[in-house]
């Protein structure tokens, strides 16, 4: 199944606004989703940049966002307690959204919600490894908004 994924800040494929990366106010954009299964027990939703150097970049971790959360608003607090759910450490090794920050060319950025068939048992502050871990073999839909952004 498929989840639709989108932002009214930008569309599927299209540049990321300034405000939402390090060069700008560094706020996450707001995104909504529509078509989680009804069996679906929790959400998940990782942000990446598979175009860093070196290895995938780690934007955002979100888990165990209750399924009645259907979108998460324009700067999202940077806390360890979400919409219902738990956020984990990006690879700023910060809690919450860090936004684009390319050091050079265009980077793709991919905003994936997972819905699952149970709640993870992480705590706050997982990493994107943990969760990964903690949702295999529990991915029932996913969907994905990708964004682009070069600076």
């Amino acid at each position: 199944m498929t989840i639709k994924v989108t932002s009214t800040a930008f569309n599927d494929g299209e540049m990321i606004p300034k405000k939402y990366t390090c060069d700008g106010e560094n706020v996450s954009p707001p995104l909504a989703w529509a078509g989680v299964p009804a069996n679906a027990k929790s959400l998940a939703l990782i942000v990446d940049d598979p175009d860093a150097p070196g290895k995938t970049w780690v934007h955002w971790v979100v888990y165990d966002l209750p399924t009645s959360v259907t979108s998460l608003s324009e700067n999202a607090a940077k806390a360890e307690q979400l919409g219902g759910g738990k956020q984990g450490t990006n690879d700023f090794k910060k809690i919450g959204y860090g936004g684009p920050c390319p050091p050079s060319g265009v980077h793709r950025y991919y905003f994936k919600l997972y819905a699952l068939n149970a709640e993870t048992s992480l705590n706050p502050g997982a990493t994107k490894e943990q969760l990964l871990q903690a949702m295999a073999g529990h991915i029932i839909a996913q969907g994905q908004l990708l964004g682009r952004y070069k600076r």
